[in-house]
């Protein structure tokens, strides 16, 4: 037997009514008497046929029926309150999730993100935060800004801008170097990308050592254990402008070497969206502004 169409507003009173255990409650929620919430209860139970609610001296208590239906009506009416919440000016927004390298998102996507905000309405973004290593589809993103050199199979990629890397260190480990040379006899920290050391140092002419000790997934971290004296680490300087403006890292030497850039990327396979297009363009901009 098909029951016939089911009242919002006596779905609406059951769902609040339930969760309240109280007609009162649920009626002064939804801004009408008790005695309306009492009549769309029984409404709904007459079309469906059985009981939802015991009614007792001192409140309500669900049936079996009524507790297998709350929770059905609960998750409906939060999904239809979320989809509602996306409409902006008549229109929806559009959800975007980004995945980006932690280092980038602190170091410069944070405080430009008010203007991507102000310039994009329609788009709800969403940002993960990562080490560098990304899988698009596993992780269910739209969209990734990775370090690189832009060759990842399968991916589409957009150069966003360079990020060439240099010696920074504490100020008090700073003192001591007169010369690149220095830098021999001061722990140096590594990434996981092993020739960095070895083709700075070629930069700067000088005889690569052998490097031993910690080693780091994250620049965020590398950089933080260079503030603390632990070593002098290679890294992106654009990315600690904020540590260095405030004395807290400190660029020994001009010389740096570029082993790669910030990229946006997607899945080839799947098409760019109206929101995956207009922060790629507004990243590519933003970009274009510093470029010397």
């Amino acid at each position: 037997m098909t029951l016939p169409p089911l009242p919002l507003n006596a779905l609406r009173a059951f769902e609040a009514a339930a969760r309240h255990l109280s007609f009162t409650r649920a009626g002064l929620e939804l801004r009408v008497t008790q005695a309306a919430v009492s009549h769309q209860v029984k409404g709904l139970e007459d079309i469906l046929a059985v009981r939802l609610f015991r009614r007792l001296p001192r409140g309500l208590a669900l049936t079996e029926e009524g507790e297998a239906l709350l929770p059905v009506l609960t998750d409906a009416f939060r999904r239809i309150g979320t989809t509602l919440n996306r409409f902006q000016g008549g229109r929806p927004q559009e959800i975007l999730t980004l995945g980006a390298v932690s280092t980038f998102v602190t170091g410069w996507l944070l405080p430009r993100l008010p203007g991507f905000r102000a310039a994009h309405p329609f788009i709800d973004l969403r940002l993960l935060t990562n080490n560098n290593r990304v899988d698009l589809a596993g992780e269910g993103l739209d969209a990734a800004i990775r370090f690189g050199d832009g060759a990842w199979h399968g991916t589409a990629a957009t150069r966003i801008l360079a990020a060439p890397l240099c010696p920074l260190c504490a100020p008090e480990v700073a003192r001591r170097l007169r010369g690149p040379a220095d830098l021999l006899g001061e722990t140096l920290l590594r990434s996981y990308r092993v020739d960095e050391w070895e083709s700075w140092c070629a930069a700067a002419g000088i005889a690569a050592p052998t490097i031993r000790g910690l080693v780091f997934d994250s620049s965020l971290a590398m950089a933080d254990a260079a503030a603390q004296g632990a070593g002098v680490g290679l890294l992106p300087a654009r990315m600690f402008d904020r540590d260095l403006r405030q004395g807290r890292l400190v660029r020994p030497f001009a010389a740096e070497v570029t082993l790669g850039a910030y990229w946006l990327t997607r899945l080839q396979a799947r098409p760019e969206t109206a929101a995956m297009a207009a922060l790629r363009g507004w990243l590519v901009d933003q970009a274009a502004m510093e470029a010397p």
